[in-house]
């Protein structure tokens, strides 16, 4: 395993690229993938956000390109343009320490095709990042010739195949040699998704890349009830309780997103508006605008959770849970990067307590808030009184008299009434428990269905 970036054997321009990020030692994914890509084998890379995954194929690609040969060598995908720019711009640095910089394409929508058709016309460039769409109509009527590639890397490939790209990878992944080396990177990997790398990738080494908390160790967790309070003036209060340097509110959909900047703009706030119904030029100059530090306030939708890396998120605010709960995780790690602190706070209505007992199950830990006195404090357990009540077998007073009683010699008959009313006690339980776990059962098959009717909804959106 290695220790060091050294233990790679970099080109020397590489190795200069890394000292200039101030990258110190390996991340594990990075320490795992690298020799694997190193040594031309195809690999699935699984591992949480904000792990390195970029710079895990991005450093060895750029040390096994060859500056004399000028075609079309590796290709990138990635689901969203903001993604895309964010790995050009991470290639950007890398190449600004190669002796003969490398040709470097970024193919994503709302850009001008045809200057990018012209630039084709002239020469081919070394390496393509894009999006699936752009990149594939750039092969198929931009000039683009990707066949002379022998490396092609999928990024974010469970975000591909929700936002429904994969049958465009696909026909991007078919252009390709018979030995391509395939690089795969997600934080999961869908059931759906595995036909895919079949078809592709035979015997890839597949590294998983455990964590040791679900959430970043630098995050502080908190979950807050709405309960009777105007959710609006709740995130207000929230925000303008402290002095955050940067906060990213996130909302389920357009709609709400924009309801919510609205109010937050109206209270005087400074607030930017991030979603995936803004024209391509206008989402580009927000985003210009945020990494300026011209806002303090975000308001987004879950393309921000993985399609934007914003640094210096200091407070994330969940205005509503997730209806995929694998985005939970994205949001949270907006903040708590680059060993900075953070905060994230949830908010909750009573009814989505099942909601976050699956985020619980998945080995999410909330510490449970309140607003008191104009300060976040600490609160109770929203689960107390269940835990009391969970022992159904406990036995009510009188049950425990009568066991008090058995223990004393007493006439067998009467012994034997008290050992028939306890197993009627028993039987009572049992049925109200009963009772109790089918009402449970049919309130998570309707939350389930009120939730993939909200996901559908969301896709649309």
């Amino acid at each position: 395993m290695a220790n060091s970036f050294q233990d790679f054997h970099f080109q020397p321009f590489v190795n200069q690229a890394i000292t200039d990020l101030g990258f110190k030692q390996p991340t594990p994914v990075q320490e795992k993938v690298i020799p694997v890509i190193q040594a031309g084998r195809s690999v699935v890379g699984q591992s949480a956000t904000g792990s390195g995954k970029t710079h895990a194929f991005l450093l060895p690609i750029f040390d096994q390109l060859q500056a004399d040969l000028h075609e079309v060598q590796a290709v990138i995908t990635t689901p969203s343009r903001e993604l895309a720019y964010q790995i050009y711009a991470a290639a950007k640095q890398i190449n600004h320490f190669a002796p003969h910089a490398f040709i470097v394409h970024n193919y994503v929508g709302g850009t001008d095709r045809e200057r990018q058709e012209k630039q084709l016309a002239k020469q081919q460039p070394q390496l393509v990042i894009g999006t699936p769409g752009r990149v594939n109509d750039m092969v198929e009527h931009g000039g683009l010739d990707i066949h002379t590639a022998h490396r092609f890397v999928v990024d974010e490939a469970d975000m591909t195949f929700d936002m429904g790209f994969l049958t465009t990878v696909d026909q991007i992944a078919s252009r390709f040699p018979d030995d391509l080396q395939m690089m795969v990177f997600s934080a999961t990997i869908p059931v759906k998704l595995r036909p895919f790398l079949k078809k592709y990738m035979e015997n890839p080494v597949v590294e998983e890349i455990p964590v040791a908390t679900v959430i970043n160790p630098n995050v502080d967790n908190w979950l807050l009830s709405t309960k009777g309070s105007d959710k609006n003036q709740l995130i207000y209060r929230l925000l303008t309780m402290g002095e955050p340097y940067l906060a990213l509110v996130f909302a389920n959909t357009r709609e709400r997103a924009t309801e919510l900047a609205d109010y937050l703009n109206s209270q005087g706030l400074k607030v930017a508006l991030v979603h995936g119904g803004l024209a391509p030029r206008q989402r580009k100059r927000v985003m210009r605008e945020i990494k300026k530090l011209e806002y303090q306030y975000i308001v987004a939708t879950d393309l921000a959770a993985r399609g934007i890396d914003i640094e210096g998120v200091s407070l994330v605010i969940n205005d509503d849970i997730p209806s995929d709960l694998e985005y939970f995780v994205h949001r949270v790690g907006r903040t708590g990067r680059a060993n900075l602190k953070g905060t994230a706070i949830t908010l909750y209505a009573p009814a989505e307590d099942e909601l976050i007992n699956q985020l619980e199950e998945r080995g999410i830990h909330f510490s449970p808030k309140t607003i008191k006195d104009g300060r976040v404090v600490d609160t109770h357990d929203r689960n107390r009184r269940q835990k009391r009540l969970k022992k159904h077998d406990q036995l009510d007073p009188s049950m425990i008299g009568f066991v008090k009683k058995m223990k004393k010699k007493v006439k067998p008959g009467y012994k034997k009434r008290i050992r028939k009313a306890i197993e009627d006690d028993r039987a009572y339980k049992w049925r109200k428990a009963k009772q109790h776990e089918e009402r449970h059962a049919r309130r998570q098959r309707q939350r389930r269905h009120r939730a993939e009717r909200a996901a559908r909804m969301k896709k649309q959106d």
